[in-house]
């Protein structure tokens, strides 16, 4: 399992997709992208153009945000992405 997350510091929803993953024994890779333009677009070309933080890839697959992440969890799907 691959888990990526592209955060800011100090972003509340960055914060609320890690604490979830970190309660779930998540391990993840994070790329803190504060003010990098350069990672920021790197992000948005792998995130189909979404240029918000978090931006979240399990084993490639781009997953969206923290909204994303948490209706995941919600309906079960999570578990099978993490599990694949």
């Amino acid at each position: 399992m691959n888990v990526e997350i592209y955060t800011w510091r100090t972003c509340p929803f960055c914060i609320r997709a890690k604490a979830l993953l970190n309660r779930k024994g998540v391990p993840f890779t994070e790329y803190a992208i504060d003010g990098d333009e350069t990672a920021r677009t790197k992000m948005a070309e792998r995130a189909g153009g979404r240029r918000s933080v978090p931006q979240i890839f399990i084993n490639g697959q781009h997953i969206g945000g923290c909204d994303d992440l948490y209706n995941l969890e919600r309906s079960g799907e999570l578990e099978r992405l993490l599990q694949a």
